[in-house]
């Protein structure tokens, strides 16, 4: 996985993460900086103010749609970050939009496990809260990767989600699901309303506006 370990191929390509919550090796600053693991594409990690290594922080790896790029996955959640001392990890997709949609997994899965690793080795993160999350394709691939690494994952955000095609499900991650009802690009009855029932976590949660999608929803 970079500098910190060499990646297992057939890993890759089930679209498993090896990286895992730990004991930080380093003390990594507060603020918005980029991850500085790719160069045209790459990455941003924000540490709000009020995070201290003495009491562990939840961490959300934020995924942006179809040629979008990791500011808009920071976007989603930023307002919520301070509050909550919420550390957010998004990274840029090696081509216009994830490699699930170009027919399988493979090098969005290296550099997500890279970035997980480096964030991992600077910050005390808590492994109960650990979510992945993301809008349209970001939010078909947030499923996709998060229902595959569900002993990762405690948490799954999607908003206006296409599709699911997870490798394998590992554990139970709680899904939350939001959609607008009006949304004419990737329409609600068959796009959320099916995988809602589909997905075979016990706990998953369906929210709709009347919106057209083109904006992530969170009930107040």
């Amino acid at each position: 996985m970079g500098r910190f370990g060499r990646r297992q191929p057939d890993a890759e390509a089930a679209g498993r993460l090896l990286a895992r919550p730990k004991q930080p090796h380093h003390s990594g600053p507060t603020g918005l900086y980029p991850l500085d693991l790719g160069e045209q594409r790459d990455g941003l990690l924000y540490v709000p103010d009020g995070y201290s290594p003495d009491g562990p922080s939840p961490l959300a790896l934020m995924l942006h749609g179809a040629g979008g790029n990791a500011q808009h996955g920071i976007g989603l959640f930023r307002d919520l970050a301070d509050e909550s001392r919420l550390i957010l990890l998004a990274v840029d997709s090696r081509r216009q939009t994830w490699d699930v949609l170009h027919g399988g997994f493979g090098p969005d899965i290296a550099f997500i496990d890279r970035a997980l690793e480096q964030t991992f080795d600077q910050y005390a993160v808590d492994p109960a809260r650990v979510a992945v999350g993301g809008f349209s394709d970001g939010a078909s691939y947030a499923l996709s990767v998060g229902i595959t690494n569900g002993d990762l994952f405690t948490h799954v955000i999607a908003f206006s989600p296409g599709f699911m095609s997870p490798a394998a499900q590992e554990g139970q991650p709680r899904i939350y699901l939001s959609h607008g009802t009006d949304d004419r690009v990737l329409p609600i009855d068959v796009c959320s309303r099916r995988i809602a029932p589909s997905s075979s976590a016990p706990d998953t949660t369906l929210c709709t506006a009347s919106s057209r999608g083109d904006t992530p929803y969170l009930p107040s």
